[in-house]
């Protein structure tokens, strides 16, 4: 059975290629944004989820013309021209890479050329090509393929008649001593001055043992 060929398919156009050889490895970059909050009366910050950074691929391709006696970069533009800007798009065009079970949809965002072998004339025969490809997301096709719900970080909180801070917090959060993190939202400078009928914002917080000042979700 032929060895499958990575292919790389540029989707305004419709044009297709095969990479001239595999490579040999290939690496997959994804990571997330966190914000951290500092909390009064908390060993550590708090970390809350802020957003998804954007995958990356990034693999490096031979390419050799030697026995055939011509110029490499005959090969090598096939992948450079990924970087030119399209004209219909104003952009470089987005390109789906498959190989066996890879498939990424994405942009070339940078190509770094080496040039290994030359012909008597000085054309180069050989070169690797180190690649990094950028996910490109469509929000349009991710709003129809995945259901995402906005995430409610805070609640509001009416004051009653006689309520106080502390009393508050023993309410949502369990602890009468997180009075701090609500004071701090709300911008209070003294806790117990508080309006029956004034609405408070209330910072999600996890919840805390007092006994064994285990953090509870």
């Amino acid at each position: 059975m032929p060895l499958a060929k990575a292919k790389i398919l540029v989707e305004a156009t419709g044009a297709q290629f095969e990479v001239m050889f595999n490579p040999e490895e290939y690496t997959i970059n994804k990571d997330n944004n966190f914000a951290s909050q500092a909390v009064p009366g908390l060993s550590g910050p708090i970390l809350q989820f802020v957003h998804g950074n954007m995958r990356t691929l990034e693999m490096e391709l031979f390419f050799d013309t030697y026995e055939k006696n011509t110029d490499v970069r005959e090969q090598t533009q096939l992948i450079t021209n990924l970087l030119n800007i399209n004209g219909d798009l104003h952009a470089p065009p987005v390109v789906q890479i498959s190989w066996a079970s890879l498939q990424f949809r994405g942009v070339l965002a940078r190509a770094g050329q080496k040039f290994l072998l030359f012909l008597s004339d000085g054309r180069p025969a050989r070169a690797r090509i180190t690649c990094s490809f950028s996910e490109f997301i469509d929000p349009t096709r991710e709003a129809k393929e995945v259901n995402r719900q906005t995430a409610n970080f805070t609640k509001e909180h009416v004051v009653v008649d006689g309520e106080t801070l502390s009393g508050i917090a023993a309410n949502l959060y369990q602890d009468s001593a997180m009075w701090r993190p609500i004071a701090i939202v709300n911008e209070i400078d003294n806790p117990r001055a508080l309006t029956t009928g004034q609405s408070l914002i209330i910072p999600s917080l996890p919840f805390i043992d007092p006994e064994s000042g285990e953090i509870l979700q």
